[in-house]
């Protein structure tokens, strides 16, 4: 069965920075779309951003300007870097993958991806 692990979570006050990676175990998840999601306690999963095999990105207006998606230089990697980070990004962070294995994003919704890491905390306080 594949993994997903994120890793990367932390704690860090209004204006700071972090950055999430996640490592699957295998590379058959270079070809297809990948994202982040997060989930705060009482709501529902939200789409913060997905790339693509080729690079191209989707961000939630949420957090356009603030966080980059990226692959990471093994194909097996994926990053999410969170600059500018507010209180409301408070959030178990977990990415995702499209186990149908289309060489596209269909969507942000969660409902396109069958394969979910673990999660990793961030909090941000005011």
């Amino acid at each position: 069965q594949v993994r997903l692990v994120e890793s990367g979570g932390g704690s860090v006050q209004t204006g700071g920075s972090l950055r999430l990676s996640c490592a699957a175990s295998t590379d058959k998840y270079s070809s297809t779309c990948l994202a982040w999601f997060r989930q705060a306690p009482g709501k529902e999963p939200e789409g913060v951003a997905n790339i693509d095999p080729y690079g191209s990105t989707t961000y939630a207006d949420s957090v356009k300007g603030r966080f980059t998606i990226s692959q990471g230089s093994a194909k097996n990697t994926l990053h999410l870097q969170m600059n500018s980070l507010k209180p409301e990004d408070t959030a178990m962070y977990y990415c995702a993958a499209d186990v149908v294995l289309r060489p596209y994003c269909k969507s942000l919704s969660p409902a396109f991806f069958g394969d979910w890491g673990q999660g990793t905390q961030v909090t941000v306080s005011s």
